[in-house]
């Protein structure tokens, strides 16, 4: 599917003739950073597939207070439970670098997991995954205290999204912030606060872990 060469895992349980159904069913669109590719609200009407680049997937809280649930990578199917629920998506995604992406009508999926039961298993799998990452990360917010949290942060950075100790720190310190439930003064603070210990070096566009083991104690026990 030319820019969806990166795509989805479960259209490998696909037939020949059902990914000739989902390729005619699409299109494709590219994005800056800063575009909104979904507004929280909107129809699911399409189901979205991040072809190349980043973004970040983000509810919208009253008083403008956002909070975001984490980044969205290639070959990753955006789709929140409201599809099945509401018909409505239950978050914003906004590209963070420039996106190729690929829309496909979600009635095509709907009707594909009706007669493919390999297919509706795996989107079953997707969305549960989702639904218990985002567990995980909502009673750990409640629990650790803000120390724990930006640890955790940085280590899903490290771990999930560039599977490196060092790399560039995509999110700005507000959306720092907005990542972990607190005001961008306290992330300021305490990265500068884990820099003087040793754990971390940061800059405005860098993070190097220096000592993992002493993060993730910092994540653990925060």
């Amino acid at each position: 599917m030319r820019v969806c060469a990166n795509g989805w895992k479960n259209f490998r349980n696909l037939t020949k003739s059902e990914l000739t159904l989902i390729n005619e069913n699409r299109y494709e669109a590219a994005f800056k950073p800063g575009e909104i590719m979904i507004k929280q609200g909107s129809p699911t009407s399409n189901a979205l597939f991040m072809a190349n680049g980043m973004a970040k997937t983000y509810i919208e809280g009253i008083n403008g207070k956002n909070f975001i649930i984490g980044i969205a990578l290639p070959g990753r199917l955006i789709m929140g439970p409201g599809a099945y629920v509401n018909s409505r998506h239950n978050y914003s995604v906004s590209a963070i670098t420039p996106v190729q992406a690929c829309f496909i009508s979600f009635d095509i999926f709907k009707q594909l997991a009706r007669v493919n039961g390999a297919f509706a298993e795996g989107l079953l799998e997707d969305i549960s995954a989702k639904s218990l990452s985002s567990h995980i990360r909502m009673v750990n917010l409640a629990q650790k205290r803000m120390s724990g949290r930006l640890a955790e942060a940085l280590l899903y950075f490290s771990d999930e999204v560039f599977n490196d100790d060092e790399y560039e720190m995509i999110l700005s310190r507000q959306e720092l912030g907005e990542m972990t439930s607190m005001a961008k003064e306290c992330v300021v603070r305490i990265l500068k606060e884990l820099e003087d210990s040793g754990v971390i070096y940061s800059d405005s566009s860098k993070i190097k872990i220096l000592d993992r083991e002493k993060l993730f104690q910092i994540s653990e026990k925060g």
